[in-house]
């Protein structure tokens, strides 16, 4: 059986940035009412936000970060986590139209 390796992208925008954003995604506060969660969390052995990046990463999962977004909010490439392309919807684009499965949030 022939496996083929799937090519996997993240398009991070508004909130989305700070999922790769060097210090924010450190910090990221639980919704209020929502602390019991982090609890839940920890007792599943799920790892944190900086470990699930770094965890994609070496997947080859490609973090793209938008350029519009960035702009709007005063961002550069150096805020983020080594390692992310920065691009706008058209890089989203041209990877969506071959994909087999497209979600967005």
């Amino acid at each position: 059986m022939k496996t083929t390796k799937k090519e996997e992208a993240v398009t991070c925008t508004f909130e989305g940035l700070q999922l790769i954003h060097k210090e924010a995604h450190h910090n990221l506060p639980l919704p209020a009412g929502k602390e019991a969660m982090a609890q839940g969390f920890q007792k599943a052995n799920i790892p944190a936000i900086p470990e699930l990046v770094i965890m994609a990463q070496e997947l080859g999962v490609k973090l793209i970060a938008c350029q519009m977004t960035m702009d709007v909010m005063g961002l550069t490439k150096e805020d983020f986590v080594d390692g992310i392309e920065v691009g706008g919807a058209v890089t989203f684009l041209d990877f969506a139209k071959d994909a087999n499965v497209s979600l967005s949030f």
